[in-house]
């Protein structure tokens, strides 16, 4: 689901998302390189079961590193927010000190993402660098992470629930249109 997020970005964003153009086994190897035991990736779906934004939260001693991306239609419904403050929660309550971000100087709705939170910016050549001090973890937080886990798990059970039904009722009309 991942790779077909990423694939699914137009080139344009590609590029943003990742600081260059990438062919599509490029991406491909990024995905399958993804070290779940380490880092974290978090994802928003559609109500076709699609991820729509996804966060991916890299660690690396007590600094954590994020990358989100948003498809185009599905901006500015406040994905790109929703990612951060979650990927936020995780890196603090696994003791990260610092969330780092990087990003091309002209990808403007990051450096708008990034201004929302307060991270602090640097222009370094056409890159903008972002770092957020992150406060340590409390029990508010850790609660407040498990909540949020607990209610996306049973979003994501009611949309799996509810496309199901969907599908059922397409594959009993066969005069139904087909989505793909």
């Amino acid at each position: 689901m991942i790779l077909a997020h990423l694939l699914s970005l137009p080139p344009r964003d590609r590029g943003l998302r990742f600081g260059m153009a990438l062919a599509p086994h490029a991406i491909a190897s990024y995905v399958a390189r993804l070290d779940f035991a380490r880092d974290a990736i978090f994802g928003v779906h559609d109500d076709d079961l699609a991820l729509v934004g996804v966060a991916h939260v890299a660690f690396e001693g007590r600094e954590a590193e994020l990358g989100v991306s948003v498809l185009p239609r599905h901006r500015r419904r406040g994905i790109g927010d929703a990612l951060f403050r979650r990927a936020v929660e995780h890196a603090r309550n696994r003791s990260a000190a610092v969330l780092a971000m990087q990003w091309l100087s002209h990808n403007t709705p990051m450096l708008r993402l990034a201004t929302r939170f307060g991270v602090v910016t640097a222009l370094r050549g056409t890159e903008t660098h972002g770092r957020l001090e992150l406060p340590q973890p409390s029990v508010a937080s850790r609660a407040w992470e498990l909540l949020m886990e607990t209610l996306a798990a049973c979003d994501r059970a009611l949309r799996a629930f509810v496309a199901g039904w969907r599908y059922r009722d397409r594959a009993s009309d066969p005069a139904a249109p087909t989505v793909r």
